[in-house]
């Protein structure tokens, strides 16, 4: 459908190496897109054909970002923009460090409104674009032992509405997408657990931990002309978990 169809359009996804960031340039990438990668380092495994360009940057400087995607900015119009990269801290709040503190919202927040503003910035000519962040069921709830995780996801989908309320009259769509419990590096320690790992997956209505394939359709959906209408949305994809 062409609804759905990134035919001539070009998407900068970061966290792009593995888990949901490579589903997700995959995805877009089969629905028609170029692709621009961007990693913490240059391991982006085999790179399909769609790949135009790969940037090599590490999140926990916001200011780096700048320098390392002028030559990408120069070369291409970027249409979709997909803030995926995010990181983790795990500890009670009374012992987290302000130093890990910081590198969580560095990555998980800083850089998501750093990359919107140098990117989407360039999408207010007239052309549009899209900006799709990844939020998390954080983003709604304090969980536990992750207190610099929960605040940078809230803000996340925070940012994504205001943006959204400034940018939708020059045709630019920002939205995110909140993972339930996705079988990704960063719940390998849940996963592991014996307690914990049984008593999420038996709160979950599907029954089941979500892949990072469960996301692409609504990353498809949100960076697509069939969500032109959409804006400022947070778009849960837990299996359930929330309506539970």
């Amino acid at each position: 459908m062409d609804l759905f169809s990134l035919r001539g359009r070009t998407a900068l996804v970061t966290g792009a190496r593995g888990g949901i960031g490579r589903a997700i340039a995959l995805g877009l990438a089969e629905a028609g897109a170029k692709l621009v990668l961007l990693g913490r380092t240059a391991d982006f495994g085999e790179v399909p054909d769609a790949v135009v360009a790969t940037v090599v940057v590490d999140l926990a400087d916001p200011s780096a970002l700048e320098p390392a995607l002028a030559p990408v900015l120069a070369a291409h119009r970027i249409d979709v923009l997909v803030n995926n990269a995010g990181t983790i801290h795990r500890e009670p709040a009374a012992e987290v460090s302000l130093t890990d503190w910081r590198r969580i919202l560095s990555v998980n927040l800083d850089s998501v409104f750093e990359l919107s503003r140098l990117v989407g910035g360039r999408m207010l000519d007239g052309r549009g674009g899209k900006i799709v962040n990844i939020a998390s069921l954080l983003s709604f709830q304090g969980g536990l032992t992750v207190p610099a995780y929960a605040a940078s996801k809230h803000a996340v989908a925070g940012l994504t509405k205001a943006l959204a309320n400034e940018w939708a009259p020059h045709n630019v769509q920002v939205n995110a997408i909140a993972p339930g419990y996705i079988a990704t590096d960063n719940t390998a320690d849940l996963r592991a657990d014996p307690d914990r790992e049984p008593s999420i997956r038996g709160r979950i209505p599907a029954g089941r931990w979500g892949t990072p394939s469960d996301l692409v359709g609504a990353a498809v959906f949100l960076s697509s002309p069939a969500s032109d209408y959409v804006n400022g949305h947070v778009l849960v994809v837990d299996g359930g978990w929330l309506g539970r």
